[in-house]
């Protein structure tokens, strides 16, 4: 049945809702698909739940097209299930809790991996069982701590989530290999222009973990990707070349200068290279080595540990990446306070020499390669020590990537250039691993009798997000503009009339022969506007296919036009279905 404007529960805005920050917030509030409740909390509307529906249908398909079964589970869940999985914890404040009227604690699930496990477990036995992949299209919580861009970033959203379980690495193996197949065909379908990039698993635990993003100036998440090879990862699970071992046997042994006023890198850069020194050579904020004190927390501790970081003077950490592959371990910059508990750390002047002794731990980025040499703090106030050779003078206690990633990094793979860009993340697949299945005991009997321990991969698609990600990448200066596999509807019929009533005839009649040809219509049917407001409308709510029925009418013909590219032409409204069935078919 044709969809009505003069019926339809909608009402477009002309203005913008005060609160958006991107197009796509603004858009969608605009052309009356969602309303805002509370701070990342939204409506849906008809419209917007038609767009919601195309989006799952083709999830769905997908889905169901390797094998997976879908299944439902309720968003209300007792805490002991996530706590025997440690992730009550893991989640800190971004866990919605509550309690009911007995004072039994409960949470709103911002992911499933516990309840498809023990779901599993409670109903498969044999090695004959295997493998299998579940799915869910259901709403999650999680209490963002800042919400914004509309649907992009809420605290409830309809996400995709799917579980495989297999009995052997190979088989995790294929069935992440089949996800990721169906992501690339569903994301392509849904008109979207997307990248792979190599992740971190985060919370989630497992070990492959790759993200599908879709490029766009807004989006929240920094991904590389190489100018030469196909290298994508997103800037906490990229890795950069970096510099070759270097043979440190003809680096003078460790000078400790007096660089009194020196507490920044640019001030101690111009000391170093100030004559009296005499070192013979003129140093950049590359030659320093800048140690970074941080603070980490484990989810069950309660006490903060000291971190220090070592970078290139140049450069500067990068927290939310070291968050990335530190997770769930929280970490912070230290404070004065945290500093003061540890008069060993001189701020301003830390160096790595004493850090072992002072028992704190230390890590660098691979950029401090084994047998460099640097300029860094003396442990003093007012000294630097100069010819400070990593894995002679210190040895740090590993190695993680913590520097900011810069456009033209080499890439770790074949060593050319990398570039920065931003995206939106559609989708992302973990191979799990074993985690949950120990930790539940979901274990089949293998052929032999004994018990074999299940492994399982996780794989998520972002439903409400893609809507707004959809809209990021298809919106122009006029309005919304929606790829034909999800637009709420196939054709937006407008007659170019306040009340013709010949024109609105017309209309009725090819709504009716475009129905029955199988079309979904977008009947502008509104009484006493002018046809300037209805082609606002139209515009707006970016349907891709717009038929106007105007003044042509009278000599046969009527307006088609392309809402993506604004080309117009004129069609014989005695062959009207047919060429606007062929439109909506290209």
């Amino acid at each position: 049945m044709a969809l009505r404007m003069s019926k339809l529960f909608l009402r477009t805005l002309r203005d913008d809702p005060a609160d958006a920050e991107v197009p796509s917030h603004r858009l969608l509030v605009r052309a009356g698909y969602i309303r805002r409740v509370a701070p990342g909390i939204y409506s849906w509307l008809p419209l917007g739940i038609e767009l919601q529906r195309n989006v799952e249908r083709i999830v769905r398909e997908e889905m169901i097209g390797i094998g997976a079964q879908e299944v439902h589970f309720p968003a209300l869940i007792p805490r002991e299930i996530f706590e025997a999985s440690g992730r009550w914890a893991d989640y800190g404040d971004s866990l919605f809790r509550l309690h009911d009227r007995r004072s039994n604690d409960y949470l709103l699930a911002p992911t499933h991996e516990e309840l498809f496990t023990l779901l599993v477990k409670g109903e498969l036995s044999s090695y004959k069982d295997y493998p299998l992949s579940l799915f869910q299209i259901q709403t999650k919580y999680r209490d963002e701590a800042r919400p914004r861009a509309g649907i992009l970033r809420g605290r409830e959203f309809v996400m995709k989530d799917s579980y495989s379980f297999d009995l052997t690495d190979e088989g995790l193996a294929a069935s992440y290999q089949a996800h990721r197949d169906a992501y690339e065909r569903m994301f392509s379908r849904m008109g979207f222009d997307y990248r792979i990039v190599a992740a971190v698993s985060g919370a989630m635990g497992g070990s492959a973990s790759e993200e599908f993003l879709a490029p766009t100036p807004v989006g929240e998440d920094t991904f590389v990707q190489c100018t030469n090879c196909d290298y994508a990862a997103n800037t906490e699970a990229v890795e950069i070349a970096g510099p070759d071992v270097v043979d440190a046997s003809d680096v003078p042994l460790t000078r400790v200068l007096d660089t009194p006023d020196t507490p920044t890198i640019a001030t101690l850069v111009d000391r170093l290279n100030s004559a009296d020194l005499g070192l013979g050579r003129t140093f950049t904020a590359a030659d320093t080595l800048k140690n970074v004190v941080l603070k980490t927390r484990a989810p069950a501790d309660s006490d903060w540990e000291l971190l220090v970081v070592g970078v290139p003077g140049d450069r500067e950490v990068d927290l939310k990446r070291l968050s990335g592959q530190l997770e769930p371990v929280a970490v912070e910059q230290a404070g004065p306070e945290e500093l003061a508990k540890q008069p060993g750390l001189v701020k301003g002047y830390i160096g790595p020499q004493v850090l072992a002794d002072l028992k704190v731990r230390y890590l660098v980025d691979p950029l401090v390669a084994p047998g460099t040499s640097w300029v860094t703090g003396a442990n003093e106030s007012d000294k630097h020590a100069a010819f400070v050779v990593r894995d002679r003078d210190f040895t740090p206690d590993g190695e993680i990537g913590a520097v900011e990633i810069r456009d033209g990094d080499r890439c770790a793979k074949c060593g050319s250039p990398l570039e920065i860009a931003r995206g939106i993340e559609l989708g992302h697949v973990f191979q799990l691993g074993r985690k949950y299945a120990e930790v539940f005991g979901l274990t089949a009997l293998g052929p032999d009798g004994k018990p074999v321990t299940v492994t399982m991969g996780s794989y998520g698609v972002g439903v409400t997000r893609a809507v707004a990600a959809l809209a990021e990448q298809t919106l122009d200066d006029k309005g919304l503009c929606w790829p034909r596999s999800v637009t709420p509807a196939d054709v937006h019929l407008v007659p170019a009339h306040k009340n013709d009533e010949t024109i609105f005839e017309a209309c009725e009649t090819l709504t009716a022969d475009l129905e029955a040809a199988g079309l979904r219509v977008l009947f502008d049917d509104r009484r006493g506007l002018s046809p300037g407001v209805k082609f606002k409308d139209s515009e707006l709510l970016g349907v891709p296919t717009i038929v106007i029925v105007g003044r042509g009418l009278a000599d046969g013909v009527i307006e088609l036009k392309d809402r993506a590219s604004d080309e117009r032409r004129e069609i014989a409204l005695s062959s009207a279905v047919a060429e606007i069935l062929a439109a909506v078919g290209e």
